[in-house]
């Protein structure tokens, strides 16, 4: 029974019955310790029968919801839903279950807060604390949070989250209560992230091109080695020209004429010349057309059309649609 099961065992059932399409997309948000443990365990699994199968399946299913009910009540609230649901016994133990790794979770309190509020909250702290907050915060929070602060603090924190290491449970315990404080009228939620290189890129991926610009001429005159980190793994509008011509025109399907038109505006003669070799002579010619029509624009709006293309970019990525040739290790086998 499924009930005789480790954790690693388990997985690798859930992993087998959700099908391989499925457990590609799960297996790429985890380390490399625990593909390689669950590799090896899926590989080990003899027969499952329906009854391992469907225990697992179902354990999964309601440590899920399990989860959301306390994401959106608290436990008390998953405690009660569950308890009508599963009865008292299976309530008890999936809320212990749960509990115990909640409270190992820093940040709880501010994880579903606007980041307007939050802001509010933590626009005096120091900036190494409004960096340790922003790994505990999802990206598009993160993000939104990061465009609010002045000019001047954006770049040192932007630097705080990329070279951020580990931190101290008894830190982020002290940090945590006195946002607690300012905030325990606020409802608990989720959080995602943490610091490093990668958690930056993400953020500056998803905010405005002003304030990345912000950041990175900044970073580029205080830590150059560190900016050329960054900039390696991010993916601005420019970037577009390592793109190969499939890519191009798979790119060109899903953007707005309008939005092409005014993010060329901005753009250097090399990036305009490659997407127009993407495209028919007759297209091409009527982007020319629109282009001198429009006159003269706002260079917030051609950084806002800039952003929605590269959105429609890192879409195509993240669906395999489209591989962006990043350079270093990262090499494109054809």
């Amino acid at each position: 029974m499924a009930q005789a099961l480790n954790g690693i065992q388990k997985a690798a059932i859930l992993m087998i019955a959700l099908g391989s399409e499925n457990s590609a997309n799960v297996v790429k948000h985890l380390g490399d310790q625990e593909i390689e443990q669950l590799t090896l365990e899926m590989a080990n699994v003899g027969k499952i029968s329906p009854e391992q199968r469907d225990h697992v399946v179902d354990e999964f299913y309601q440590m899920c919801m399990a989860n959301d009910y306390i994401s959106q009540g608290g436990i008390d609230y998953a405690r009660d839903v569950l308890e009508r649901a599963l009865g008292e016994t299976r309530a008890f133990e999936i809320i212990s279950r749960l509990s115990t790794s909640l409270k190992m979770r820093p940040f709880d309190l501010v994880r579903r807060t606007d980041p307007k509020q939050l802001f509010s909250f933590i626009q005096g702290e120091h900036p190494q604390t409004i960096a340790l907050i922003m790994t505990h915060l999802p990206v598009e929070k993160a993000a939104t949070l990061l465009a609010s602060l002045s000019a001047d603090r954006q770049a040192d924190v932007a630097k705080r989250i990329a070279t951020m290491g580990r931190t101290s449970p008894e830190v982020l315990k002290e940090i945590e209560k006195v946002l607690e404080r300012k905030i325990s009228s606020l409802a608990p939620t989720d959080y995602t992230a943490s610091g490093g290189i990668q958690s930056i890129v993400d953020v500056l991926n998803r905010t405005d091109q002003g304030t990345v610009k912000v950041v990175m001429d900044s970073l580029e005159v205080e830590d150059p080695d560190l900016a050329e980190q960054i900039k390696r793994q991010m993916f601005v509008f420019e970037d577009i020209v390592m793109l190969d011509d499939r890519g191009i025109q798979l790119v060109l399907r899903d953007v707005e004429t309008k939005d092409l038109g005014l993010a060329l505006k901005g753009s250097n003669p090399e990036v305009a010349q490659k997407i127009m070799a993407n495209m028919s002579s007759r297209a091409s010619q009527m982007l020319k057309d629109d282009m001198e029509f429009m006159g003269p624009v706002r260079l917030r709006d051609v950084e806002e059309a800039q952003q929605r293309i590269v959105k429609v970019i890192r879409k195509l990525e993240e669906s395999g649609a489209i591989v962006i040739s990043r350079g270093g290790s990262d090499e494109i086998i054809y």
